[in-house]
Order: C-alpha cells, then sequence, then structure tokens
C-alpha cells in the first residue's frame, strides 16, 4: 500500500504536506502509512485515493493492497444492471448520426460505433478490427486510416501526446505498452509534408481530421464525452467520441452518406 500510494503521490507532484491537506490528515501518519508503519483505514485509502484522483479500478487495487475489500465492483456491459447504460449509448449513437461516433474502453478498444462510422473504417484490414479495433491503431498504423490521412504528421503528434499523457496520469502498462506500440509504426512517404495547409486561414481546431475519401477530403473534429459520477469500474472506463463536421462540404458529404445508408436499410 505505502509504495502504491507514494508513486501515485508522485505521479501527481505532490508533496506529502500537499497530499495530507487534501486528505484532511497529518504528514506524519501519511508518512507512516508511505513507510508501512500504519496500516491506513478503509475510508483513509478512500480519502487519499479521491484527493489523488486515482481512477476506480487502481482504488480498488489500493484498498487490496491495505487488507480492504474493493469498494467498486466492475459489471459486464451485457449485465442487466447495465441495461440503462445501454440505452443511453445507443440513443447517443443513434442520434448523432449521420456523424461518427464511437465508444470507447480505457484501453481505446473500440466497444461499439454508430453506423457513420464506415467513412473512418473503410479499408481498414480485417486485422487491424478484430477482435475489437483500438482507436490509436486504426489511426496510426500503415496500413490503417493513415495513408488517407491528409494531416497525418498532426494527427500522429496529437495522439501520441494525447496518449502518453495519458499513460503518464494513470501508470497503466497496457497503455504503456500501447503507446511503446504506436510510436513504432513506420512514417509513410511524403508524411513530413502533412502538416497542414499553410495558407489555410486559422480555425477553432488547432488538430482536425481531414480524411481523403472517394467524396473528397473531409474535414472533422470531436469532442469525448464520459458518464459522470460512475460507481461502477467499466462505467468510469468508458468514453464516446463524437465527430462534428468543420465545413460545409463534410457536411453534406456525411448528410448524403447517412441518406444512402438509411435508403440502404
Amino acid at each position: 500500500m505505502g509504495a502504491l500510494l507514494r508513486e501515485w503521490r508522485r505521479r501527481r507532484r505532490l508533496s506529502q504536506l500537499d497530499l495530507a491537506h487534501l486528505a484532511d490528515t497529518s504528514p506524519r501518519h501519511l508518512s507512516c502509512v508511505e513507510t508501512g508503519r500504519a496500516r491506513p483505514s478503509r475510508a483513509m485509502v478512500l480519502r487519499l485515493s479521491a484527493a489523488l484522483d486515482v481512477p476506480l479500478r487502481e482504488r480498488n487495487t489500493l484498498l487490496l493492497a491495505a487488507g480492504h475489500a474493493p469498494e467498486y465492483r466492475e459489471s459486464g456491459l451485457d449485465d442487466e444492471g447495465m441495461a440503462s447504460v445501454r440505452a443511453a449509448l445507443e440513443t447517443m449513437l443513434t442520434a448523432h448520426e449521420p456523424y461518427p461516433a464511437v465508444v470507447v474502453d480505457r484501453r481505446w478498444d473500440v466497444v461499439t460505433g454508430n453506423r457513420a462510422m464506415s467513412v473512418l473504417m473503410t479499408g481498414v484490414p480485417p486485422r487491424l478490427l478484430e477482435p475489437r479495433p483500438n482507436v490509436f491503431r486504426l489511426t496510426l498504423h500503415p496500413e490503417g486510416l493513415a495513408p488517407r490521412l491528409a494531416n497525418l504528421a498532426q494527427v500522429r503528434s496529437l495522439f501520441l501526446e494525447r496518449l502518453l499523457r495519458q499513460v503518464n496520469a494513470t501508470g497503466d502498462a497496457e497503455l504503456r505498452a500501447l503507446y511503446e506500440e504506436v510510436r513504432r509504426y513506420p512514417a509513410l512517404p511524403g508524411e513530413e509534408g502533412t502538416g497542414g495547409d499553410p495558407a489555410a486561414p486559422p480555425g477553432p481546431v488547432q488538430v482536425p481530421l481531414r480524411v481523403r475519401t472517394p467524396l473528397g477530403e473531409l474535414s472533422m473534429f470531436s469532442t469525448m464525452a464520459t458518464f459522470g459520477a460512475p460507481a461502477d469500474v467499466t462505467l468510469s472506463e468508458l468514453a464516446i467520441e463524437l465527430f462534428y463536421p468543420l465545413d460545409e462540404f463534410t457536411e453534406r458529404s456525411l448528410r448524403a452518406l447517412g441518406a444512402e445508408s438509411g435508403a440502404a436499410g
């Protein structure tokens, strides 16, 4: 428990005095916990975890290390108790059409998506889609979306920065392995020239997703949504990425594709 707590405190760049103040305890008691001379109560572990903004999965790990039972359950998304969550996800994904939307877990594996995601998935080989596609592999792998990105250098830099920031914030070993994998993907021919159009007027989004398609170049930006106040590990690790058109051409194209898809369905 002490070693884990110390690692989280250092990861958040807090002194023992800072953390003691945030968790309403004494620096002396905190020092004793970190050195193993004191066993923290269940309530203290939860207070420290909250002060450090530790993810729910790792809060359970801290509780177990301190000799306490886990606090947060981990349900399967198909469990009966998650029916309202599944309904909410389905509503959000469907309502967002004809624009793409996708649900991802903590490893950025795709849990589900809407029909409009096909504009990003087209041409991706099956081996990158099974058993579950991963957003970073799909986007940056040389056989994935990367060859179709008009601003691949920008997107690669943004994605790697985002993933490394998450690795440093969580200490997640699987995310670290994913980062090491995708950062080693080879650069594609001409990628050094895909940093954006210097003549283009400044827009509201620093790095849009510019995808070459048979319809032309589609330009999109995205927002992330999460569930508020989750009490379940699975729920706390879900995020919904919603894509929006950045220009009129992209909006018209996505709406036309959505109309075709609806007619075919």
